[in-house]
């Protein structure tokens, strides 16, 4: 079990996590929880162990200086926390790393272990896929969960999803058997535009994040970075009229699926988060740090360095 001495009472503890590699189309989901740490200021207090999870020859430790002395940063899963000030204040755990190469069930138990000894309420993992979606439409979020409550509580999709599957979904099933509420939430990327980093994927993530768990989210730079990345790739499409041609056929087959909602939940949506952030929800000055647990255990892989 993880002992975390001195730990402070979490407020409504959620857990936010998201993995480089194999469910992380366009580096979307890592983006945004790396955005979540860098707009509220977030400390790694713990790091998982990189020789238990991780294939070096497949992730690269990386060497860098520091005042003249050369040292290793190994690749791994690191988690910090932060507080989302306001009326409603809550803490939110969050967790970002790399997919492990191995003892995949290990991995999810330590996380579960940090989820228990900090009271965490509700876990959610963002990803992102590949799919036969057109760049000039709003990304399409799905959010889906193995809790058939949780599903119609939350208006979610009860995942019916069979076939391989990475963290994201191992991860998903194991608070599941743990008894502790999960939610994936994933952004469908287009696949003809598939490099990092999207923006505009990362954003409709963080604006689905906001509406599940009712808090504000800071979004800094990001819709500028939103709308200057659809341009580039409009006229990227431009200059090659097979591509322009098949862009166009999703446009038409999107709108033609999804003409009947149009005007529905979505829009209500849109328009309850127009509200929140023109009436008074928190800003992202009203977020302060809540004191950070000490580091479990003798070492923290986030700083473990030794000279080359």
């Amino acid at each position: 079990m993880i002992e975390l001495e001195g730990v402070p009472e979490l407020i409504d503890p959620v857990m936010v996590a998201a993995f480089e590699g194999w469910n992380d189309a366009g580096d979307a989901a890592s983006t945004a929880v790396a955005h979540l740490d860098k707009e509220w200021k977030g400390e790694v207090f713990a790091a998982l162990d990189a020789e238990d999870y991780y294939d070096f020859q497949v992730n690269r430790p990386t060497v860098w200086m520091d005042a003249g002395v050369r040292k290793i940063t190994w690749p791994t899963t690191r988690l910090s926390v932060v507080r989302v000030g306001g009326e409603k204040p809550r803490d939110l755990v969050l967790v970002r790393g790399i997919e492990p190469s191995m003892r995949w069930r290990s991995f999810c138990n330590e996380l579960l272990g940090f989820a228990h000894e900090l009271g965490v309420e509700l876990v959610v993992i963002l990803g992102a896929l590949l799919g036969d979606t057109p760049h000039t439409r709003p990304v399409p979020i799905s959010g889906t969960t193995s809790d058939a409550d949780l599903a119609r509580r939350m208006d979610l999709e009860e995942t019916k999803y069979e076939g391989p599957t990475g963290i994201v979904g191992i991860l998903q099933e194991a608070c599941t058997h743990a008894g502790v509420p999960a939610v994936s939430l994933w952004a469908a990327v287009p696949h003809y535009v598939s490099q990092p980093p999207n923006p505009k994927a990362t954003l409709a993530l963080l604006n689905r994040l906001e509406d599940l768990i009712d808090v504000r989210i800071p979004l800094g730079e990001l819709p500028e970075d939103a709308r200057a990345w659809q341009v580039g790739v409009d006229q990227l499409a431009a200059e090659d009229s097979e591509v322009a041609e098949y862009v166009q056929s999703l446009e038409e087959a999107r709108d033609t699926a999804e003409l009947p909602e149009a005007s529905g939940e979505a829009i209500a949506r849109e328009f309850e988060r127009y509200l929140r952030r023109r009436d008074g929800g928190p800003s992202a000055g009203d977020r302060t740090r809540p004191p950070m647990p000490p580091k479990p255990g003798a070492r923290d892989d986030d700083e473990d360095s030794s000279e080359d």
